[in-house]
């Protein structure tokens, strides 16, 4: 059976219509090439690449950046509001220190 030339161009307007996730036959899904872009992501981590994830900070070393801030700004509210949140730190021992030096 021969098509004619309205159902050869019915074929493609539906081809086209169903869009990219739709291959022809004989052809792989395109979940493959999605599930390839995953293997490349594992490749990157064992080539000594970083991980997609930042490593955890530590917490010590944002407190003493808090303690710093505290302390360029220099003043009562900034030192009270350290002592309030790390009050059980070592750093809140200096923030008191540096209250007690501050005119009232």
């Amino acid at each position: 059976m021969k098509l004619g030339p309205f159902a050869t161009s019915l074929i493609g307007v539906l081809a086209v219509l169903a869009g990219p996730d739709h291959l022809p036959f004989g052809e792989q899904p395109v979940m493959v090439g999605k599930a390839k872009a995953d293997d490349s992501a594992k490749k990157c981590v064992k080539a000594g690449r970083a991980p997609s994830m930042p490593v955890a900070r530590d917490p010590s070393a944002a407190v003493a950046e808090e303690y710093e801030a505290a302390r360029r700004k220099g003043t009562r509210e900034a030192f009270d509001l350290f002592i309030a949140r790390h009050g059980d730190d070592p750093l809140a021992e200096q923030a008191r220190a540096e209250l007690k030096r501050l005119p009232r």
